[in-house]
């Protein structure tokens, strides 16, 4: 049974959480969160993205079940409105893990940017050892098409690289 998962607005409201989230060890690995994060990262990253939500560039939806607790980020990270593309992203907050929410979260997430924004083609870049999210992609309908080498850079220290798989799924 798919979990009751809900996308909204990522607003202030979701800092406490989201700073929580930024010091997973977890998420700190496998995504482009800064490691360690600056005390100021969740201000500035919520920042970027109401920047973006305002020129249409990217979005941020907080995850949330029906009682509205927080369960992580569901992320258009890029957005190219010529091109109709965009490069999605998520989190699940460590409490969530290993019960569908990522699944459910990316199902959502790829419905918006179809449906609602009328995009065309959606990417997700994976770090290769991140197995649980490659999965996850497969689950929801992506494709892998690529795998690129030595392209996952995380700053340090110290600075770690890795392979990165490409995951695409048309409209």
């Amino acid at each position: 049974m798919e979990p009751d998962v809900r996308l909204v607005a990522f607003s202030g409201d979701h800092l406490a959480d989201f700073a929580l989230l930024a010091q997973d060890a977890e998420v700190r690995r496998f995504t482009r969160f800064p490691d360690p994060p600056r005390r100021d990262f969740p201000q500035r990253w919520l920042e970027r993205y109401e920047e973006g939500r305002r020129d249409r560039t990217r979005e941020a939806f907080a995850v949330q079940d029906g009682d509205g607790t927080f369960l992580g980020l569901a992320l258009a990270v890029a957005i190219d409105r010529e091109a109709g593309e965009a490069e999605l992203g998520y989190t699940v907050a460590p409490a969530a893990r290993g019960r569908g929410v990522g699944t459910a979260a990316v199902a959502a997430l790829t419905r918006w940017a179809f449906d609602e924004q009328e995009l065309q083609r959606l990417t997700l870049l994976i770090e290769v050892a991140n197995v649980a999210s490659t999965r996850l992609a497969e689950r929801c309908g992506y494709v892998l098409e690529d795998v690129r080498r030595n392209a996952y850079v995380k700053a340090g220290p110290p600075t770690r690289r890795g392979d990165t798989a490409v995951y695409a799924r048309l409209r």
